[in-house]
């Protein structure tokens, strides 16, 4: 089993509850477990168009491999009716793989990992709620990139009833 971080966002729609409902599917697939889920965060578009989007980010544990934990991020990213018109353009739902335990690659269907992590608040802020002391080879401790980031605009939204930022929030889910 390998630990790995997903990234959502999307800026069409109810994103919310995309973003949810998103979770909830991969929380189903027998090949990984959900261990922790941040908050939602509010952000301005960076290198995008369209309005503010709603991101999170997940840890999960899986048995796949980075191609197969990518492939069902796409394939839930068509289900929830993901289009590629043009380069960052507006979605409902995008879903990033931003590291894959273990695994460094640089190829152009996967980077890993994810190229832009050190560059977006809205992947910094998330990641770091639910894994503060991530490191990442070629980079180190991802928290000291966050002054890069700090110009910025993103907003940790309130949450009611959930349990973001803690870990195993969808483990019974999983199984």
């Amino acid at each position: 089993m390998a630990r790995a971080f997903i990234g959502f966002g999307g800026n069409i729609g109810d994103t919310r509850q995309l973003i949810t409902d998103a979770i909830v599917c991969l929380a189903l697939r027998a090949e990984l477990q959900i261990l922790a889920k941040s908050c939602f965060y509010q952000s301005a578009p960076v290198e995008a168009t369209g309005g503010d989007y709603i991101n999170a980010v997940i840890e999960v544990e899986t048995e796949l491999s980075p191609y197969g934990l990518l492939h069902v991020c796409q394939t839930i990213e068509q289900e929830f009716g993901r289009e590629r018109p043009y380069a960052n353009a507006p979605r409902t739902l995008d879903l990033d793989i931003l590291s894959f335990e273990g695994v460094t690659q640089n190829e152009t269907e996967l980077m890993l990992p994810h190229p832009k992590i050190i560059e977006r608040s809205f992947v910094l802020l998330p990641l770091l709620e639910i894994a503060p002391d991530i490191f990442l080879p070629n980079w180190g401790e991802l928290k000291a990139y966050l002054p890069n980031v700090a110009h910025q605009r993103i907003e940790k939204l309130a949450c009611r009833n959930c349990n973001c930022g803690e870990k195993d929030v969808y483990s019974q889910t999983a199984h």
